[in-house]
């Protein structure tokens, strides 16, 4: 297994951008974590999901991925877990099953949100309150990069609480340790 510490180092690595970006949220942000780099890369999502494997809560009964980044990761952990995973859309679909959470009914299911980066939580909330509208029980969300930009406070407002693997902070420490030790002397 990779450790912690490298894990982070290689996700700072290949999914942290530089500019000026507009967030879910509407906020500029000159950091970007481009999840789909670390989603798309299988030994990056094994280790992710061996090591949020640890985060899931006593009593999960079954994985809630959220659209688009949390579906990879819902599934990593499924392969991982032996857990079911449903595949949460932002609004049901107009057409077929018409379903807002695919996979199998959620009614009285402890359902674990599985999200990608969280910044305001507002997806997280969202898709929560969907969820318990079709009568699952959802106390707990697990992410890969928590921004630390007020979303933790946010889904613990909504009964919520937030597992995360790294923390923006995470990474920063992450990347500034790997430019140390890959640094010449002086």
């Amino acid at each position: 297994m990779i450790d912690k510490p490298i894990l982070a180092a290689h996700i700072a690595s290949v999914a942290t951008l530089r500019g000026e970006f507009i967030l879910r949220s509407g906020a500029v942000a000159n950091e970007y974590f481009d999840k789909y780099r670390f989603e798309g890369n299988p030994q990056l999502l094994d280790a992710i999901a061996q090591h949020l494997s640890q985060l899931i809560p006593q009593g999960t009964q079954a994985l809630a991925g959220l659209e688009l980044g949390g579906v990879p990761i819902a599934t990593a952990l499924c392969l991982r877990t032996g857990l079911p995973a449903v595949f949460v859309r932002k609004r049901a679909k107009e057409y077929g099953t018409r379903q807002l959470a695919e996979g199998r009914d959620v009614r009285g299911l402890r359902l674990l949100l599985v999200e990608d980066v969280v910044t305001s939580g507002g997806q997280i909330i969202a898709s929560a309150g969907d969820l318990r509208g079709l009568g699952a029980r959802v106390t707990d969300a697990v992410c890969v990069i928590n921004r630390e930009s007020g979303g933790e406070a946010a889904v613990a407002a909504a009964g919520i609480t937030l597992h995360s693997l790294f923390t923006k902070a995470d990474l920063a420490f992450a990347r500034a340790r790997e430019a140390t030790v890959s640094a010449p002397d002086a």
